[in-house]
């Protein structure tokens, strides 16, 4: 082996990096020596003595996984050069208490990029808010890279990093989801072995940082954290001249737009762009960084035909000599909110209506938890949408990399992509999640799979709705903007989104956003020898057998077609695989048992993209933008009250719906805050249709009489309007004439409403 660059590496961080900094692109100067020299472990890259750490459960790839197949490939599929150098594999770490250094006995060697409390690390250790995770590895920069300026490149590092190549600082980086890149062409030495040291403190849900479902204490719908590194760390020579990075809008028309960061001074860029069998389609170059071009022949992307169109960008000076090039790609389409034929708001992919529908994806591992354990095991679950019949995905409060976006690119799955979620109450979390939302549109913003960014979830860390959601869309003018899935909507953005468990159901049409449904299902059932908890695991609605299982998610996805009926534009279900102790996956935890048939699902989700059922209002309730008036009382009326002969002249009056204004997916026209209500209303038919339904919001236990006949008794409660059959006993007492409907309501805790409709569905 070559001498050491430094046998004795001095660090310093001993003041923690303020919650502001991002990546330092520059070298800096010499970190002073400190008393404690951390010396190079031998032999650090072939570690005959690691192993994984234990796991309860694996995935298939996640046992293939060695150190010397660990993350091999390119990282970075929408700006391609062809030299570069991988440094995933066996490091040296130590974990020590956040005012400690490690001397020269480490812990043992760690697998990037698996963060140490994976199994597949081989450290399977939680970092702690006042503890440091230390790095350390040599690394060698071939002679043929010469005369280039030297980039080190991380694809995500959780959450505060500080870098130092040779014992000097190359820079800072705060946030767990960005990639971020160093020059430390200054920093390295010719023909040595040079020492690369991370240093990270992380903490998790004790700090005002993104983290999505991360904590220290999993529970619930609350997983395992992730600390350190966890995406690859690469090597790349650049030309003093260069790219840093390709902002692409390619529209469904054929026009293309490419802006370009360059590092240093070119007097042109020139682009090509190539057709699918690899010919030049068009040329363009511009002077001013900025390439725009219409494309002749091009193939629009969609799910049906996932079309990517090969880029190539050249750098050139005065002489027309080429400075830096680098190969790219783009797919031309369009994303937008458009009126139907009736006038109803939907979702539009290049023109036309399609409806979206897929599992929300946590993107969660039991051997790698945030990291994937290959490229072949992303595959797998995005195959998994296709199988059952989707055609989008909704990544879940988790960044992942690129690599995964460019699987969906290619293999045509729509993403609706979410922002990290955090602690609201915490010092800097505005900041810290304003900074990385910036970084997440101009980082992915590349891929044309990703069709909306989701910024807050349920109310996490939500602030600033209005304001966030504004500088979404002027980040990117090109998708759509989902203010807040479920919970706490804000009247802003492209589309009103509710969460209704089990479910379906959906917010009321508006005028100018789209109304999806954001999360439903969560149908659970729990598999032995394939959950990570032997008891005490949860779905929203349990089942004891696959064919229960199967039948249930039938039935609510034979549902769907009703609500897009009524102007339903996507609907995302409770979720691709098992996460830790929930089970309400299509799928174990561990990838071996499809708990749903995919063929079966298939075959029902077809029904969705068919033309949609009608929907005919009989009985306006306030979702249907005509709120009705009820007689209504809180007191227990006495017997015989939900006949139609029964007297409600001495009860109160009141407008559609009734209950709180907090409460998800109410329309509230009359407050209702006691534990019980009791409601009567008459309505006329001419003549008594086919199909009809009911169509209610019930927070919580309700029962509906028509004549009084009793049409529905159902527990618990929905966050937005649902359809639900009548019992044949009360369609058959309806009648041409005056009707009667009467309903009661109980409510136990937590938000509460009651609204009441009939429709017909043809």
């Amino acid at each position: 082996m070559k001498r050491l660059a430094l046998l004795a590496v001095a660090l310093c961080f001993a003041c923690a990096v303020p919650s502001s900094d991002r990546s330092t692109r520059t070298a800096a100067t010499p970190v002073a020596p400190t008393p404690v020299e951390f010396v190079q472990p031998p032999s650090v890259t072939d570690d005959p003595n690691w192993k994984p750490a234990e796991s309860k459960l694996w995935t298939r790839w996640g046992r293939e996984v060695t150190p010397q197949n660990a993350w091999r490939e390119y990282p970075r599929p929408t700006l391609v050069r062809s030299s570069w150098s991988n440094l995933n594999g066996l490091w040296s770490y130590a974990i020590t208490a956040s005012d400690v250094q490690p001397s020269s006995r480490w812990d043992g060697t760690i697998l990037v990029p698996f963060p140490p409390e994976s199994a597949l690390s081989g450290v399977g250790r939680t970092l702690k808010p006042n503890e440091r995770l230390w790095y350390l590895r040599p690394f060698e920069v071939p002679t043929a890279w010469s005369g280039q300026r030297l980039l080190l490149h991380f694809g995500a590092v959780d959450w505060r990093a500080r870098v130092f190549v040779n014992g000097r600082e190359a820079g800072s980086h705060s946030g767990g989801y960005d990639p971020f890149s160093l020059d430390i062409t200054e920093l390295v030495g010719p023909n040595l072995t040079n020492l690369l040291s991370v240093v990270v403190e992380d903490g998790t849900d004790s700090a005002g940082q993104p983290r999505g479902k991360q904590v220290l204490a999993p529970n619930g719908i609350w997983y395992t954290p992730t600390s350190g590194i966890w995406q690859t760390v690469w090597l790349e020579p650049v030309p003093q001249v260069h790219l840093e990075r390709l902002r692409v809008h390619a529209s469904a028309g054929g026009h293309l737009a490419v802006d370009l960061d360059v590092r240093g001074v070119a007097a042109k860029a020139e682009l090509e762009v190539l057709g699918l069998d690899g010919k030049v389609l068009a040329k363009a170059e511009s002077a001013n960084g900025r390439l725009e071009l219409d494309v002749v022949g091009h193939r629009t992307w969609s799910p049906a035909d996932p079309a990517l169109h090969g880029l190539r960008v050249r750098l050139v000076d005065t002489n027309g000599a080429t400075l830096d090039e680098v190969a790219s790609y783009c797919g031309f389409r369009d994303i937008a909110v458009l009126p139907d034929a009736r006038g109803v708001r939907r979702i539009a992919l290049n023109g036309e209506a399609l409806f979206q529908f897929g599992p929300l994806d946590q993107g969660f591992w039991p051997d790698g938890l945030y990291t994937p354990p290959s490229v072949d095991a992303m595959r797998f679950d995005i195959d998994a949408v296709l199988r059952m019949g989707g055609n989008m995905l909704r990544k879940h409060v988790k960044v992942e990399p690129e690599l995964f976006y460019w699987l969906c690119d290619s293999m045509g799955v729509l993403v609706w992509q979410d922002m990290p979620s955090g602690n609201c109450d915490q010092a800097g979390w505005r900041s810290n999640f304003e900074a990385e939302l910036r970084e997440l549109v101009a980082d992915r913003g590349h891929h044309p799979s990703i069709v909306m960014w989701v910024p807050f979830n349920e109310g996490w860390g939500q602030h600033d709705t209005e304001r966030i959601t504004r500088l979404t869309a002027n980040l990117d003018p090109t998708r759509l903007v989902n203010n807040a899935s479920g919970w706490t909507d804000k009247n802003v953005g492209d589309v009103i989104d509710i969460h209704a468990y089990p479910g379906p159901g959906m917010a009321p049409v508006e005028s100018v956003r789209a109304s999806v449904l954001g999360e439903f299902g969560g149908l659970g059932l729990p598999l032995e020898g394939h959950t990570l908890l032997d008891k005490d695991n949860w779905g929203y609605k349990s089942y004891a057998t696959k064919p229960e299982l199967e039948a249930a998610y039938l039935e609510l996805v034979a549902r769907l077609p009703e609500l897009i009926g009524e102007g339903l534009s996507a609907a995302v279900y409770t979720q691709t695989t098992d996460v830790e102790i929930e089970v309400n996956g299509w799928l174990t935890y561990d990838r071996a048992v499809w708990k749903i048939d995919p063929e079966r699902a298939a075959k029902a989700t077809r029904v969705i993209h068919e033309p949609p059922p009608v929907t005919h209002v009989l009985v306006p309730h306030a979702g249907h933008g005509t709120p009705g008036e009820w007689r209504y009382t809180i007191a227990d009326p006495r017997e015989g009250w939900e006949k139609p002969e029964y007297d409600d002249s001495g009860w109160m009056r009141g407008r559609a719906s009734f209950g709180t204004d907090t409460t998800p997916g109410a329309k509230v026209g009359t407050r209702w805050q006691s534990s019980y209500i009791w409601l009567r209303r008459t309505f006329e038919l001419e003549s008594v249709p086919a199909n009809v339904r009911l169509s209610l919001h019930h927070d919580e236990d309700v029962q509906v009489w028509i004549n009084g006949v009793l049409a529905l008794d159902r527990k618990g409660y929905t966050t937005g309007y649902v359809t639900a059959p009548i019992t044949r006993e009360a369609l058959a007492a309806l009648r041409p004439g005056r009707n009667v409907l009467a309903v009661s309501c109980r409510q136990t805790g937590g938000g509460q409403n009651i609204d009441v409709g009939l429709v017909t569905v043809e």
